[in-house]
């Protein structure tokens, strides 16, 4: 596939995430989303927002689908995008219970991706890192904001 078409399809994906209930989906994700048990994650998969974290999960696992079987290229992709790298950190701690739990395939295609990334493992630890921070300053910012 030539660069142009690689191009094309980056293209396509960022059209698609700018679709609104995409975009509801991804602040929901990023900003209420923090599962730290399995329950975390069941609750969310059976809840209100179940769609949400189904639409983006599938988004991602989906985007990185077609960089696996070549679409597009690795440096290319990655150059593009880094939110399947947040997606993933999200998931990354709880996957092997997930896995048990929903099914062995749970997420493989974007794992996969992050381990064709170079330091793949390493950005994905670095992310959760500096969201856990992010959470702590919002939580800050809402306790201040409280008390004034």
């Amino acid at each position: 596939m030539s660069k142009q078409e690689e191009a094309g399809l980056i293209l396509k994906l960022y059209e698609l995430r700018r679709e609104d209930t995409m975009r509801k989906a991804r602040n929901w994700y990023f900003q209420e989303f923090n599962p730290q048990s399995l329950t975390d994650f069941s609750n969310a998969m059976f809840g209100e927002h179940s769609g949400y974290l189904r639409m983006v999960v599938s988004y991602w696992d989906m985007a990185a689908a077609l960089v696996n079987n070549g679409a597009i290229g690795v440096e290319l992709f990655n150059d593009g995008n880094g939110e399947h790298i947040g997606v993933f950190a999200k998931l990354e701690p709880l996957l092997g219970e997930i896995r048990s739990t929903y099914g062995p395939h749970f997420c493989a295609k974007l794992e996969k991706l992050v381990d064709t990334t170079p330091d793949g493992r390493k950005r994905v630890a670095a992310n959760r890192e500096q969201m856990k921070a992010m959470r702590a300053r919002r939580a800050e910012q809402q306790t201040k904001t409280t008390q004034n």
